[in-house]
């Protein structure tokens, strides 16, 4: 599934580490949104691994899962492209 991951951290170290761990996940497309192609056991480990590093009072952390006829209506004004799955072969 093609997940959108957007985040507002207000603590500079916590918002290092979450896109830290974004990176290992997905591509980085604007300076706290992170594009992603994962299955539903790669998003619970990605939760897994996200949900220590926010403070629930001060954080924000929003995924959405699209489909893939929602990614295919995605939009970019300016520079940029949507992420692919880079275990997608197109013969």
């Amino acid at each position: 599934m093609f997940v959108v991951v957007s985040y507002d951290i207000a603590d500079d170290r916590r918002r290092i580490r979450m896109a830290k761990v974004l990176k290992a996940f997905g591509d980085r497309v604007q300076r706290s949104v992170f594009e992603c192609n994962l299955d539903e056991s790669e998003l619970q480990k990605l939760l897994r691994r996200l949900k220590p590093l926010i403070s629930e009072h001060e954080d924000s952390v929003r995924i959405y899962r699209l489909c893939a006829g929602c990614k295919s209506h995605v939009q970019i004004i300016g520079s940029g492209t949507v992420s692919e799955d880079p275990d997608l072969v197109v013969v």
